[in-house]
């Protein structure tokens, strides 16, 4: 019988991790975890309820007072915020800049590698953020790390958001995708950094299906060469 894996997925916004962690995760019959969509529900929680991301009591008592979980429709995988279905909501630019700020804090962190870990713990998971590999899962067997240019990664955010009917400009959209790469590198806890054992995809000129594959083969080799539990 072959290993239930945990997969790691990391890299910045916009690089195509929740788009193949998804697919990944349907090919190969495994759970899939976005804990990047668990920061941005605790960034519309606190936005709803008016916590100022520096005030860490308040996000702590907002990290214990929540219920963040995943469903699967027909439509694709679903983002559940106290059973409320907040998929498309935590994508909205205003929740995107709050979520650097609510995920820098030490106590959000805490509560959601807490509950990363409970998630994925028995295997057979593929968890996409931007410190599986480094901070939640270290030992995990299999880690990849996703990168592509700004502008890529803008331009993409901008059609994403224009097909959902927001209006949203190019550049501005570009700008915030920098300043969230900023956030994200030089902050002082977990701060976004590829694992020396990861492997790296620059998705910039490929398409889904080209890095799917490339991914579907590391695993492969993986669950081959690894025991069963």
């Amino acid at each position: 019988m072959r290993k239930a894996l945990i997969v790691a997925i990391d890299g910045p916004s916009g690089a195509g991790k929740s788009t193949l962690s998804k697919a990944l995760a349907r090919q190969l019959g495994y759970l899939n975890i976005d804990t990047g969509a668990m920061y941005r529900s605790v960034a519309l929680a606190a936005l709803r309820q008016q916590v100022d991301p520096a005030d860490a009591a308040g996000l702590q008592a907002l990290c214990g007072s929540i219920r963040i979980g995943f469903a699967r429709h027909a439509d694709g995988e679903r983002v559940l915020l106290n059973g409320e279905d907040v998929s498309n909501e935590i994508r909205t630019p205003q929740v995107s800049l709050l979520t650097a700020r609510v995920a820098a804090s030490p106590v959000v962190r805490a509560a959601m590698v807490r509950l990363q870990r409970e998630m994925g713990s028995q295997g057979g998971v593929v968890l996409e953020g931007r410190d599986i590999g480094t901070v939640v899962f270290p030992a995990a067997e299999v880690k990849f790390f996703l990168s592509a240019t700004a502008r890529e990664r803008g331009r993409r955010r901008y059609e994403e958001l224009l097909a959902k009917g927001v209006a949203v400009d190019l550049e501005q959209t570009i700008a915030e995708v920098e300043a969230r790469d900023a956030a994200d590198t030089v902050r002082e806890h977990a701060p976004l950094r590829r694992a020396e054992d990861a492997v790296a995809i620059d998705t910039t000129s490929l398409s889904i299906d080209q890095v799917l594959q490339q991914m579907l083969q590391v695993v492969e080799a993986r669950r081959e060469s690894c025991p069963a539990r």
